[in-house]
């Protein structure tokens, strides 16, 4: 049995981009979303923060899904 460590390697790294990555896009969706509050607070409408939010969760809800249909597939 041998174990191709370059590949091994390979995939821990676009495991461990995506994992950073996603939770980043989500935080910043969070956070989007404390920045709306903060807005209408103020006065404002706070649009273009909720606009943000639905774009990072949408792309969060995107990865989530075709990496479901990476391993049903």
């Amino acid at each position: 049995m041998n174990i191709d460590w370059g590949a091994l390697g390979l995939v821990f790294v676009v495991a461990l981009v995506a994992a950073v990555g996603l939770t980043t896009l989500f935080a910043y969706g969070i956070r989007g979303l404390s920045e709306r509050d903060s807005a209408r607070e103020q006065g404002g409408t706070g649009t273009v923060q909720l606009t943000g939010s639905v774009v990072c969760f949408a792309v969060c809800a995107a990865v989530v899904a075709y990496g479901i249909y990476l391993i049903v597939a």
